[in-house]
This record gives structure tokens, C-alpha cells and sequence, in this order.
């Protein structure tokens, strides 16, 4: 015997009515000090009648919804007026009768569209009205030049991106406008992603946790901005466990860019790849256990990665590099590529990487993976330059070995590749 789909969709949306109610009322009780400095209706029975008054107005008027309009517009003109009032009081909120609407839609919603839809909006509901305090805590700290940052990549994006041909119209480049600027959004999105974690949501949780989410976003900059406060304050076993991990969390985050621009590439670079970054961890793991203070905020990069002259800077390096590649492998072959991928390694590499994963070059896929490889334990030996010359060789000496040891056995596993696997 089977429940009847309506009721199962009427207990949905009664629970989830009622739930929101439970929250409201905390909000309130949390952020409303007085019973009379804010005019509202009702709180856990009134979302509650309100959930199942949309169920039912809805459920009984399927051709025309003229029931279900009389509904809103009801609760509506109710606010209105009980809005009128607070405008007396200067209270111009109207943060709850939104929350009333979404939980009046409840009851459309489950009966239209699929129960996580219902179950998303319950959920979005009780995450933002739990999350006052933190948003606004983030919002006072943040520079309002990143959300003006933000929205010109977003027009760039959403706007400009799907204007921009796809088809191949560039000499000697074998990607269209279109994905080439893709990649840079992409590429710029993974990047801001860290630099946004570290800045704003772990900007003082202590060295390695700087060293971990500094290296999603640069780990060459993290190694030079931890390798310059080791040589402030001395050489710390957590400055050291900090660099390395930067560098251990570079090679996931090389994984994550290979597996969107070229899934193949990315399947067979996460068993070699995890593993060094295993290694990785594991001998940082050692210093940290041997750690003297954590708390200490440090700053990696001032620069937003989504700023339009980086994303340019980007998109110009990405074409040279996908036009360099391609004459170095049609002129000099394997043994040029190999050889690219190492002097690459000591200047950004994510351009060359993108450039070899999505230009379809005349190489296997094997050389592929080993041009990556090179171009990433060279880029770790420049680190290790870095750290020697940026904190001084008593300072640093751990780190700039070990991440030179996890570079020379990059190098070699991607030698060697072709046997290994």
C-alpha cells in the first residue's frame, strides 16, 4: 500500500512551514529587543497556517490560480498596512514578509517542481537568518572594491562571454575567442576562490592554515610572503610546515584545472599527483607537531585575481603560450617540449599548463602529463629559490629542501612516466 503523494507533499510543507517558524522566532528574540520597536505578524503557528493556506489555495484552483493570487495579495495588503506603521517608527524592514511569501510558495512549489527545490529554498532560509551576525561581521571587513571588482568580471562573463565567437578566427591559435576568455574566467575563478577563503574567512587562523589556502589561490606568492616573515621573526618549524603545504596543495589544485579543461589529462595526473601531495602534508605534518605559535595573521597578496588587468595580463600570456608551444613542438618535438616545460616552470605556469591542456597540440597525451609534471617540479625548485632568498638560508633551509626534493621526484615520476603507469 502506497501514501498518497498529497499527503506526503502536505506533511512536507507543514514541517518545513513550521520549521521556518521556529527560526523566525529566534530571529526575532535575538534581534528584536523590544516587543514594540518592530511591527510583525504571527511566529511559528502563523508560517505554519500560512505553508498550508498556499498548499491548499493552490492545490484547489490548478486551472487559473486565481485563489492563490487572492492569497498573496491578501497577505500582502495585511503587511502593508502593519508596514505603514513601522514607517512611523522609522522601521523599514521587510526582511520577515519576504520570508512569509517564500513560505506561502511552499505549497507551489512541492506541487510543480521536484522536493529538493522545496527542501533548497527551506534550507537557503534558515542558513541566511542564521547567518546575520557572520555576514555582517564580513561585510564590514570587506573592501568594497572587490564586490566592484567582482561585478566587472561577472559582466565580462555573463554578458561579454556568450557574445564572443566560437569559432576559430585567430591565426596560428587553435581555440576560439570564446574559450580562450572561458579559460581565463575559470582559472581566475578557482584562483579568487582562495584568495577569498584566505583574506576574509581565514584571515587569522595562523601560518599553515595561510600556507594551505595561500596555496590554492599562489603558492609561489605564499612561499615568498611566509618565507619574508621567517625572516622577521626567525625560522619557525610552522613557517616551514606552512610553505611546504602550500606547495602540496599547488598539485591538487593543478588536478581540479586538469580535470575541467581536459578530464582525460586529469584522470591519470590525481594518482600522482595526490601523491606527492600526500608527501607533502605528511612532512609538513612533522614540523607542525614541533609548532611555537599559530595565531599570527599574514597577508598574501593584496592583488584580487578577478582585477580586469590581471585577467588581461592572463588571457595575453595563455595566447603566446599556446602560440609558443605549438612552434616549439612542431619544430623541436618531444625533447623541445620536455625542455619548454622546464624553463617554464620557473615563471607562472598556469598559462602553459592551460595552454598544453586545451591546444591541442601534435603530442600524445602521455607527453602531455610529462610536460605538466616537469612544469611543475621546476616551478618547485623556484619556490625553493624563493624561500632561500626571500627568509634567508638559516630561516628557510627545511622548507627550500624539501620542496626541492618534492620538485626533483616531480621530475623524475614524469621521466619515468610511461613505465609507471
Amino acid at each position: 500500500m502506497s501514501i498518497n503523494i498529497d499527503l506526503i507533499h502536505f506533511l512536507v510543507v507543514a514541517a518545513f512551514s513550521f520549521l521556518v517558524g521556529l527560526e523566525v522566532k529566534s530571529y526575532r528574540k535575538e534581534f528584536v529587543k523590544s516587543k514594540h520597536q518592530n511591527y510583525f505578524f504571527g511566529d511559528i503557528r502563523t508560517f505554519s497556517f500560512i505553508g498550508i493556506l498556499g498548499f491548499i489555495l493552490f492545490k484547489i484552483d490548478v486551472m487559473h490560480y486565481s485563489l492563490y493570487m487572492a492569497g498573496f495579495l491578501g497577505i500582502t495588503l495585511l503587511f502593508a498596512i502593519l508596514y505603514h506603521k513601522n514607517l512611523e517608527d522609522n522601521k523599514r524592514s521587510i526582511l520577515l514578509f519576504i520570508v512569509m511569501i517564500l513560505v506561502y510558495t511552499f505549497g507551489a512549489l512541492i506541487q510543480t517542481q521536484p522536493l529538493w527545490m522545496t527542501a533548497l529554498v527551506y534550507v537557503s532560509i534558515v542558513f541566511i537568518l542564521n547567518s546575520t551576525k557572520p555576514l555582517n561581521k564580513i561585510f564590514v571587513e570587506f573592501n568594497i572594491t572587490e564586490f566592484e571588482t567582482l561585478g566587472k568580471m561577472v559582466l565580462l562573463s555573463v554578458v561579454i562571454l556568450p557574445l564572443l565567437p566560437d569559432t576559430k578566427s585567430i591565426p596560428y591559435i587553435p581555440l576560439s575567442p570564446f574559450k580562450i576568455w572561458l579559460a581565463v574566467v575559470v582559472i581566475s575563478g578557482i584562483s579568487y576562490g582562495g584568495y577569498i577563503l584566505q583574506k576574509y574567512f581565514f584571515p587569522s587562523k595562523g601560518y599553515f592554515l595561510t600556507g594551505i589556502f595561500g596555496g590554492s589561490y599562489s603558492s609561489t606568492a605564499t612561499t615568498v610572503v611566509l618565507a619574508r616573515k621567517a625572516k622577521q621573526i626567525g625560522g619557525l618549524n610552522v613557517i616551514d610546515a606552512a610553505i611546504i603545504s602550500a606547495t602540496s596543495v599547488m598539485y591538487l589544485r593543478l588536478v581540479v584545472v586538469a580535470l575541467i579543461f581536459n578530464l582525460h589529462i586529469g584522470e591519470r595526473l590525481i594518482l600522482p599527483f595526490i601523491g606527492l601531495s600526500l608527501i607533502g602534508f605528511i612532512i609538513s605534518s612533522f614540523y607542525l607537531k614541533n609548532q611555537t605559535t599559530t595565531q599570527e595573521h599574514v597577508d598574501i597578496a593584496d592583488t584580487n585575481p578577478l582585477e580586469l588587468k590581471t585577467a588581461f595580463l592572463f588571457a595575453f600570456l595563455f595566447v603566446a603560450m599556446i602560440v609558443l608551444t605549438h612552434f616549439v613542438t612542431q619544430k623541436y618535438g618531444t625533447s623541445g617540449l620536455e625542455i619548454l616545460s622546464f624553463v617554464v616552470g620557473f615563471t607562472d605556469i598556469d598559462p602553459f599548463i592551460l595552454s598544453i591542456l586545451t591546444g591541442k597540440l601534435s603530442v600524445s597525451s602521455t607527453q602531455i602529463i610529462t610536460a605538466i609534471m616537469i612544469a611543475a617540479g621546476s616551478n618547485n625548485i623556484l619556490k625553493a629559490i624563493y624561500a632561500l632568498w626571500f627568509g634567508g638560508v638559516k630561516n628557510t633551509y627545511k622548507s627550500a629542501i624539501w620542496i626541492s626534493i618534492l620538485g626533483i621526484l616531480t621530475i623524475v615520476i614524469s621521466l619515468t612516466y610511461e613505465q609507471l603507469m
